[in-house]
């Protein structure tokens, strides 16, 4: 049930912006028990408006910086988060080629009643 949201410059082709969803979906599934089928993206291309540090904490970020964002529901532990960060990151550098200091990753949790996959209900509070 994650909605992911990945922001990045322009210029991607279409095989990396793949890239990108199949990195992240791929980490999902594999680490914190996201099924195969949950697959809910929204990929945003830049050409100006992706503002950063590119030395905060002191990470080296250069301009292919992207930010992921996942909204999920509550209950996943530290350790299966860690998981996934460092999952994402791998994947996204075997491909589309990204540096791991270029990827940022933000968690948004919420409830089952948080949801509405369609025709204006709650499907998981029934």
């Amino acid at each position: 049930m994650p909605l992911v949201r990945i922001s990045h410059r322009s210029g991607l082709t279409d095989a990396q912006r793949k890239a990108l969803s199949d990195g992240v979906q791929e980490a999902l599934e594999s680490t914190v028990n996201v099924p195969p089928n949950d697959r809910f993206h929204i990929l945003t291309e830049h050409a100006s408006g992706l503002i950063f540090d590119p030395h905060y904490l002191g990470i080296e970020r250069t301009p292919d910086w992207v930010a992921v964002q996942i909204t999920l529901r509550k209950g996943r532990t530290v350790e299966m988060k860690q998981a996934l960060y460092r999952r994402i990151a791998e994947n996204l550098a075997k491909n589309p080629g990204l540096r791991p200091e270029d990827v940022l990753i933000c968690l948004v949790e919420n409830d089952l009643a948080d949801w509405s996959f369609g025709n204006g209900e709650a499907q998981y509070v029934r």
